[in-house]
């Protein structure tokens, strides 16, 4: 699972930067209000990598020299890791300004590593006090926290207009809980492309959305149970499938599930704080049961019999089959059972059961940020 990083600058961000720039001495070093605490509960109950990148000017020159940085560096660092919070890498430039070094923020020559697969860095974030941090995010592809205390933003050597950092500014605050707080109830979003020889599928996910969607597979019927997962589970979906339907279906409903159940794996992430569990539903003649749970280990119970062989251009054994793919996606456990007369009213109550039990089990408590198992994982 690819991993989100919050790139988080040090001087003024950190620890307060003094007026000379340089931190020199113990006698400088002051701490950021809030940061302690509010740091610690991010990397305790978060997904993200913590990294630091620093631009220190002139670092191991006679302007600045190295014995009077990294004393008070080092210390920065214990006191930190002492709180729980650890920085996964240190990325520390030394050029000047005028040097214009692609290895100097807002250039991303110290961090091409996170240029690949482990790193999601759609969702990553860079938190700096200055508007070379916000345009540092542009150039990683990632969003800007801008902490503005109003004194040196940077802006000598910013190389894009007000209004595209404005647009790039996710957050703007000097107060560490404000971080935690938007850090811990950002939009859970995800998205999938999927391509073999027999289908291409590409997945556009909001857990916590309004229950818009934009679906189209090919198969109408289909197009319309989907729907009812958005709608009723109160996300976001967006489904574009290419599938080989001039040989059947079978291939557009099985990838199109297995792609859906990853993209829900993936966007759960670390799954702290949600409800994990979740419906029983009424249709007309029908009742649907759908027990669902996101606990890391795929197993379907199938209760459901379908006297027909199509319903509208489905085949009905391939609802058995998307439920199925679907827990194997999602590492989720699935239990499934319907009773009723009428077969269109059957399988649409399951998907809407399904919906409300997914809407449920995805739940977050922002207030308790905890892992619903005594494992310690799922």
């Amino acid at each position: 699972m690819k991993r989100p990083v919050l790139f988080i600058d040090r001087d003024g961000t950190l620890i307060k930067e003094p007026a000379d720039e340089q931190i020199d001495s113990f006698e400088k070093l002051e701490f950021y209000p809030k940061v302690f605490q509010y740091l610690s509960k991010i990397a305790k109950e978060l997904n993200f990598e913590i990294v630091m990148i620093t631009n220190q000017d002139g670092l191991g020159t006679e302007v600045y020299p190295e014995d009077t940085f990294w004393p008070v560096h080092n210390f920065v660092i214990k006191t930190f890791e002492a709180e729980g919070v650890v920085f996964k890498e240190q990325f520390i430039d030394r050029t000047f300004a005028k040097d214009n070094a692609p290895t100097r923020k807002p250039n991303t020559g110290l961090l091409t590593k996170y240029f690949s697969e482990p790193y999601d860095l759609k969702n990553s974030f860079v938190i700096g006090d200055r508007l070379t941090d916000v345009e540092l995010a542009k150039n990683l592809g990632a969003k800007g926290i801008f902490i503005n205390d109003n004194t040196n933003l940077g802006t000598d050597e910013v190389t894009v207009n007000n209004t595209e950092l404005e647009a790039l500014i996710a957050l703007e605050t000097n107060d560490w809980e404000a971080i935690y707080k938007f850090l811990k109830t950002t939009e859970r979003v995800g998205s999938i492309e999927r391509n073999t020889n027999e289908t291409k599928i590409k997945i556009d996910i909001n857990l916590d959305g309004t229950g818009k969607s934009n679906i189209a597979t090919g198969i109408a019927f289909f197009d319309h149970m989907l729907d009812q997962i958005a709608r009723h589970g109160q996300l976001d979906l967006n489904i574009k499938v290419d599938g080989d339907l001039e040989v059947d279906e079978h291939h557009t409903i099985e990838d199109t599930a297995i792609a859906l159940g990853e993209v829900f794996a993936t966007t759960l992430g670390n799954k702290l704080g949600i409800e994990r569990y979740g419906f029983s539903l009424p249709m007309d003649d029908c009742l649907a049961q759908v027990g669902i749970d996101f606990g890391g280990r795929n197993w379907l119970v199938w209760e459901a019999e379908f006297k027909r062989e199509m319903i509208g251009k489905m085949p009905t054994e391939m609802f058995y089959h998307f439920f199925k793919s679907f827990t194997d996606g999602a590492k989720c456990n699935l239990n499934i059972k319907v009773e009723g007369t009428n077969e269109h009213h059957k399988i649409e109550a399951i998907f809407k059961a399904f919906a409300k039990a997914i809407k449920m089990a995805v739940k977050q408590d922002v207030e308790k940020m905890i892992l619903p198992s005594t494992k310690g994982m799922l």
